[in-house]
């Protein structure tokens, strides 16, 4: 590629990123073949070395039994996969263990990148300070030869390398050694200083946008929500004489409906999926947990995997979603969310999932859905989970949950009512979620471009970090 020519790079790809102008930077003067299929060509004058040979790397584990006596209010952060951001950045880890257990396991100096190298593998993230991660992450060091920040950068970019290289006999597992044989490339310091001072100033940009508009979808679900607790609390009608349910979390309903405990509204027994961790398969049955739960629908682009059809026959004698059922996730970080199934095909489901049949001659799977998905079944679920020190929701106080309904005729009236009304937010949030995808799609085609030498850094970022993008 010739400078002269006046080439330059587009990192969106011809695509309309909202809230960014366009990008258009230049590439180096000179390229060479990386000798590496997905790397491809890079900048004449950068090296390319595996990361075995210009870093250290360590894998963490879990203190014993995780002894409560290991514990401390202070003393060195104890990271697990769940508390990277990705994308750079790290959460403050929620426990903290004492320096002789922390030793014993192994510190992380400040600076290191944290990768994980089981079940999410190749998520990132940095350490700004000492830290020691349990048995699922391992840490990066690297050597004089790479500046932190950019090899920070750089473990962004080699996310679907990592992946590669995984096991996947069971669940992927990309153990150190596989993480050490992957390649990246090197320019000289400066110019690392260069691509990770430009891409600083371009990610903070883009990651503010992406706060602005997640709390806009936080907003427009506030109010959705509220719209949906009054329509199956109170139903369309203000005139209608009200009554005391009897229960704290909700002052008045109308005198005709009926409460009674969510076992009572369902066709069969609330279940789960099973209590155990299946051997994962390359193709076969769609096996689904919470995290595949997003937005009141299935996400089946976030599977935990595939079992083979024996199995799945297997666990359809405890538990087989059908359409209309309603899936609630009873464990973990999303406890109380819930979606419904709008599918025929068959899927499994683990553990963290309950299976909710409504019982259609009292009340409409789609009503049930909106009043355990509204504020007065929530705060129910939430006071229930915290008497615990983690979201959890058994069984038992699953089926105790208070639901509230009228006749059926009049669940039809609402349904209608509340399409219409929702509709909007739901549109409106939908195009706020597209637009964040295509931010982030434009965050992580900036990094590899970047730190692939795809564009040239060194002209962009001037005297005391200012940044001149080149149009």
């Amino acid at each position: 590629m010739d400078r002269s020519t006046g080439n330059t790079y587009n990192v969106s790809k011809g695509q309309n990123t909202p809230g960014i102008a366009r990008r258009r930077f230049r590439p180096y003067p000179e390229y060479k073949d990386s000798g590496i299929e997905w790397l491809g060509k890079i900048p004449a004058h950068w090296e390319v070395k595996r990361i075995k040979n210009v870093a250290r790397l360590h894998t963490g584990g879990t203190p014993p039994g995780l002894l409560d006596e290991a514990f401390e209010e202070e003393g060195i952060p104890w990271v697990k996969p769940e508390q990277l951001q990705g994308d750079c950045g790290i959460v403050v880890p929620d426990r903290r263990l004492s320096y002789d257990a922390a030793k014993s396991l192994g510190i992380v100096i400040a600076g290191s990148t944290l990768v994980c190298g089981i079940g999410t593998v190749g998520k990132s993230g940095h350490a700004p300070f000492d830290v020691c991660t349990n048995q699922q992450i391992n840490a990066i060091t690297f050597g004089p030869k790479v500046i932190n920040r950019y090899g920070q950068f750089m473990a962004v970019c080699l996310e679907q390398e990592f992946v590669r290289r995984a096991n996947k006999v069971t669940i992927a597992i990309c153990n150190k050694s596989g993480m050490g044989e992957a390649t990246i490339c090197i320019p000289q310091a400066e110019e690392q200083i260069s691509i990770a001072s430009l891409l600083d100033h371009e990610t903070a940009m883009i990651d503010a946008l992406i706060e602005k508009k997640e709390r806009l979808i936080e907003l427009l679900q506030e109010k959705r929500t509220v719209l949906i607790t009054q329509a199956v609390t109170k139903g369309l009608n203000p005139s209608v004489p009200m009554k005391d349910p009897g229960v704290e979390w909700i002052d008045q309903i109308p005198v005709h409906w009926i409460g009674l405990s969510l076992k009572r509204w369902v066709k069969i027994k609330i279940t789960d999926g099973p209590h155990e961790t299946p051997a994962l398969e390359d193709e076969g049955v769609d096996f689904i947990s919470a995290e595949a739960v997003s937005n009141g629908k299935i996400d089946f682009d976030h599977r935990r995997g595939f079992i083979s059809q024996a199995l799945h026959k297997l666990y359809c004698r405890k538990c087989k979603p059908v359409r209309d059922d309603i899936l609630l996730c009873k464990s973990g970080a999303t406890t109380g969310k819930l979606a419904m199934v709008e599918v025929d095909f068959d899927f499994s489901v683990w553990s963290p999932l309950a299976l909710i049949r409504a019982d259609t001659s009292t009340i409409l799977p789609k009503f049930l859905a909106l009043a355990l998905d509204s504020n007065y079944v929530q705060e129910q679920i939430i006071r229930t989970w915290s008497a615990g020190t983690q979201p959890n929701i058994s069984m038992g106080d699953l089926e105790k949950l208070f639901v509230i309904a009228p006749s059926i005729e009049e669940q039809h009236q609402i349904l209608k009512h509340l399409n219409c009304q929702i509709g909007g937010f739901d549109a409106m949030m939908e195009k706020i979620r597209e637009a964040i995808d295509l931010l982030k799609e434009y965050r992580s085609t900036l990094i590899s471009a970047a730190v692939t030498g795809k564009i040239d850094a060194r002209e962009i970022v001037r005297f005391n970090n200012h940044i001149s993008p080149l149009d």
